[in-house]
């Protein structure tokens, strides 16, 4: 039997903020933008060329929340999920169709910024058997700075 996979790994800047939405039945997702650059020096004239490719990006539950909540316009972005095409008609009935990347993870790059990360609190029906993430002791961290899983 094959294995079958379709992983993606992106590293750019948002192109857009976060746009938050929610479906009839109340699951939130948000979409954003992504260019990615890639720059190559050029062998015939020995001159600095780039491209940028950009990507939509589709975030589901928690996932979305968090990303709405945390990210930017211009901030550089690591996504890791997978490629997906969906296709519709319009109202007019032309047919149109879009591949995205629906993540996995979604992380700030930390070649140019720094970060501070904070845990949420996860409660709901979609977190039935999920480990729930270890509570901080009154005291902070351990001795060694590092906090407990």
């Amino acid at each position: 039997m094959a294995n079958n996979t379709n992983s993606v790994t992106i590293v750019g800047n948002l192109t857009r903020d976060p746009e938050m939405r929610y479906t009839a039945s109340g699951q939130p997702t948000v979409s954003f933008g992504v260019a990615v650059n890639r720059s190559w020096r050029n062998q015939q004239t020995n001159e600095w060329e780039e491209r940028t490719s950009f990507f939509n990006v589709v975030c589901w539950r928690q996932l979305a929340e968090n990303v709405g909540a945390s990210l930017k316009k211009g901030m550089r972005v690591i996504v890791t999920g997978r490629l997906e095409q969906r296709s519709w008609e319009t109202e007019q009935g032309e047919k149109r169709s879009v591949v995205e990347v629906v993540a996995d993870e979604v992380g700030p790059s930390l070649v140019f910024a720094t970060a501070e990360v904070h845990r949420v609190e996860r409660a709901g029906p979609g977190d039935a058997g999920r480990p729930q993430p270890a509570a901080v002791p009154a005291g902070g961290y351990d001795d060694f700075g590092e906090e407990p899983f």
